[in-house]
């Protein structure tokens, strides 16, 4: 768990990479059912294409499926999935059902920081290195280390305002759970201001006492 930027993905994928427990997205699995031909594929289809939210219910049907594939008996990485309360219950019961423990690990990153991780953002339209204004620019002044001849890019979406408005509606919508998570006991947080193979270690250290790997 953790804001926009405060490296999610990145965590994600080092524990995917070398604990080999798959990273499931409630959003990749969505995707994929639009191709599948089962009834609960039908019935979410019908729903996203009348634009609507996926129901609950329905949400924990589709991680309560995809978990009990053989990928996931040692475990497995939830990646936008709780949002809320409701459906952090859900998946206690799950998680019961399927013999698991549950760790909610949150990356914890001040708004400040954030706000300069997202909005110095800028990548390289040829080989897509990233660099920040603030923490690692180029060499030259927006153009790629490795392509000198390309300027670089920053996306749409991490303007000063969007990342302003983007880091509030987290505020919003995921306090609520990393409140509840606290209150069951269950929240373990690590401090994401180190650097990303530190913010692993700090995780690594805290999946085994929890009984998960």
């Amino acid at each position: 768990m953790g804001a926009p930027g405060a490296g999610k993905g990145t965590q994600a994928r080092l524990l995917q990479e070398r604990l080999h427990l798959p990273q499931i997205s409630t959003g990749d699995i969505f995707r994929a059912l639009k191709h599948a031909d089962t009834p609960l594929a039908l019935e979410v289809r019908e729903i996203m294409d009348r634009g609507q939210l996926v129901p609950d219910d329905l949400t924990i049907q589709v991680v309560k499926e995809r978990t009990a594939q053989v990928d996931c008996k040692n475990g497995y990485i939830l990646d936008g999935f709780p949002r809320t309360p409701a459906q952090a219950r859900s998946l206690e019961k799950l998680a019961a059902e399927q013999g698991n423990d549950i760790v909610a690990i949150l990356i914890d990153v001040p708004m400040d920081l954030l706000e300069k991780r997202m909005t110095g953002r800028r990548n390289c339209p040829v080989c897509n290195e990233i660099y920040n204004i603030y923490f690692k620019p180029p060499r030259h002044d927006n153009v790629c280390d490795l392509h000198p001849e390309v300027q670089l890019v920053q996306r749409a979406d991490d303007n000063p305002e969007t990342v302003r408005a983007r880091l509030a509606t987290y505020e919003e919508q995921t306090r609520p759970l990393i409140e509840y998570y606290k209150a069951a006991g269950l929240l373990q947080t690590v401090d994401g201001t180190l650097a990303p193979e530190a913010i692993y270690e700090d995780i690594v250290r805290i999946l085994p006492q929890m009984n998960t790997v």
